[in-house]
């Protein structure tokens, strides 16, 4: 028994008893030099970037499980794919347990950073902007985890992206949290997710603030289970500039925190200020789809209590001048588009805020057949299992 114990202990310290460190400098053939010490990584090693600018000219990728990229801080370490010849991800991460910290990047020219099917990993204390500001012709996402159970965003700051800034998609146990998104179409999304906590972050200046939604036709399908606290969400009235035909196209221009197609969702002790369309919008997907699996409403959404200001002054909606002026010169704090599941309320209002229908009756009904009034919604909730939501706690052992 103590042999068989001792070989357990063994195994279990071997990774991080063997553990190297890869230390590369910037300067001439820095590009080759790092995708190498990527590639030659093993579990439990660390790539340690050391301070200074990286000209790279192609996309970096690393897959081995259990690996650290750190830099000596955002400040200090920036990784300029301004000259990317290809038109790929500044870093594309396909392995588990991986950290990543204390670096920025800039001008990549697709996605900045990418993790697919990466389970546990960390994006910490991170800068991802593209410096020529809002463009439709710069990468869709800053920070881009997809298709991963375990995901935890902390102090990044992410500016300049056509689509959003922090995208979580087709994932699960996710916390972003501690974070900046600004100057990008929008500023934070959970998009097919569940289990998501984004708490305690800045998004502003975007063209929409916080977004969850479902989309259809997509390998993970129903989100849900979302909590939305302690985050400003301030003066996202930047004009929309995804290329056209990108879903996040038509989000308004001074959007706050937007739910679409999304169930169980919280949204509590927020600061949302000056977004010009409205502080909350809960809307149905409103395009056609052909996904049997996919629930265009929104279920269950609750705004409970927030600080609500200074919003729904200029709606960027069709008609929009006419509807703020029908409601005293601006829409109440919550915009809903009438569309529900009969199944399940779209909307409940636990705090003292009012509400405003667009009076849509059918999915696929266009905006420009809106007939706003008053909106009243449930006062009542069934509770819902929170317990599970965000990230793995195991995950806060790797900061620093």
């Amino acid at each position: 028994m103590i042999r068989q114990i001792s070989a357990a202990l063994l195994l279990a310290t071997s990774a991080t008893a063997f553990a190297e460190t890869h230390v590369v400098s910037p300067g001439e053939g820095a590009q080759e030099r790092l995708q190498e010490a990527l590639i030659l990584a093993q579990p439990g090693d660390e790539v340690v970037l050391k301070a200074g600018r990286y000209a790279l000219t192609d996309g970096l990728s690393l897959d081995v499980d259990g690996v650290t990229l750190r830099g000596a801080g955002t400040d200090d370490t920036v990784l300029d794919f301004t000259a990317q010849q290809g038109a790929g991800e500044g870093l594309l991460v396909t392995s588990d347990n991986v950290t990543l910290r204390d670096f920025a990047m800039e001008n990549p020219k697709g996605d900045g950073i990418k993790s697919k099917g990466a389970d546990n990993i960390v994006y910490h204390r991170l800068q991802v902007t593209w410096t020529n500001g809002p463009d439709a012709a710069n990468g869709a996402y800053a920070i881009y985890p997809v298709e991963s159970t375990g995901v935890l965003v902390d102090g990044v700051i992410v500016s300049g992206a056509s689509d959003a800034g922090i995208y979580v998609g087709q994932s699960s146990k996710i916390t972003v949290r501690n974070s900046i998104a600004t100057q990008n179409v929008a500023g934070i999304e959970i998009e097919n997710s569940r289990d998501a906590l984004v708490e305690n972050n800045i998004a502003t200046e975007n063209t929409g603030g916080i977004l969850v939604c479902d989309l259809p036709n997509l390998p993970v399908m129903g989100g849900g289970n979302v909590i939305v606290r302690n985050n400003i969400v301030s003066d996202n009235n930047t004009p929309n500039f995804a290329p056209p035909g990108n879903i996040v196209a038509s989000v308004p221009s001074g959007t706050g925190v937007m739910v679409m197609a999304n169930e169980q969702v919280w949204i509590e002790d927020n600061i949302v200020s000056n977004n010009q369309t409205a502080p909350f919008i809960i809307i149905a997907y409103n395009l056609d789809f052909d996904d049997e699996r996919y629930n265009p409403y929104p279920r269950k959404v609750v705004i409970g209590q927030n600080i609500a200001e200074d919003g729904g002054t200029q709606p960027d909606l069709p008609g929009g001048e006419q509807f703020a002026a029908a409601f005293g010169g601006a829409l109440p704090p919550i915009l809903w588009d009438g569309l529900a599941d009969e199944s399940a309320p779209p909307l409940i209002v636990t705090a003292d805020f009012s509400g405003v229908s667009l009076g849509l009756t059918e999915q696929g009904q266009s905006m420009a057949d809106a007939s706003p009034a008053p909106m009243s919604a449930p006062d009542t909730i069934e509770a819902w299992d929170m317990s599970g939501i965000g990230a793995p706690a195991e995950l806060e052992a790797r900061l620093p």
